[in-house]
């Protein structure tokens, strides 16, 4: 039920979306269902329904969420998440997917297409797939170290 799901580059929000109201957007995010002003509090255990109300407005006024008309909740109208997989109520990097694939092929290539004699293909091959498994990881690790979603 996101309305406009246009992808928005979030270093434009990034002075604006910090501490509790990047705390209320990820949340919004991660649970996908429009929420109410009092479940936003109890789920973030916030000090109070104005606190929720105060961040809801100014994610609201930023144009990132949306209010139903029928139920007064809010729900998330703009992902700012670059590089961002949502599998459930987790946010992950999308190169933790390519380090899986990639690592999927090394072992596949190691176990199934082992060659007899060692052929500089295979031997390229392999190379290959090990610096994309290195580089990926890194930057797998590298997301997650300084993402604050």
């Amino acid at each position: 039920m996101t309305g406009g799901k246009d992808k928005v580059n979030s270093r434009s929000f990034s002075n604006n979306l910090s501490g509790t109201t990047l705390k209320v957007y990820r949340y919004l995010y991660r649970i996908g269902e429009p929420q109410g002003i009092h479940d936003v509090q109890n789920g973030l255990h916030l000090s109070s329904t104005s606190v929720a109300s105060y961040h809801l407005k100014k994610l609201q006024t930023m144009g990132l969420v949306r209010q139903t008309e029928d139920t007064q909740k809010y729900f998330v109208d703009r992902i700012i998440f670059e590089n961002m997989i949502r599998f459930r109520k987790s946010l992950i990097p999308i190169q933790i997917g390519y380090l899986a694939f990639f690592a999927s092929t090394l072992a596949i290539l190691l176990i199934i297409f082992r060659p007899n004699a060692l052929g500089g293909a295979y031997v390229f091959s392999v190379v290959v797939i090990v610096i994309a498994c290195v580089v990926f990881g890194y930057q797998a690790v590298d997301s997650l170290k300084s993402s604050s979603v």
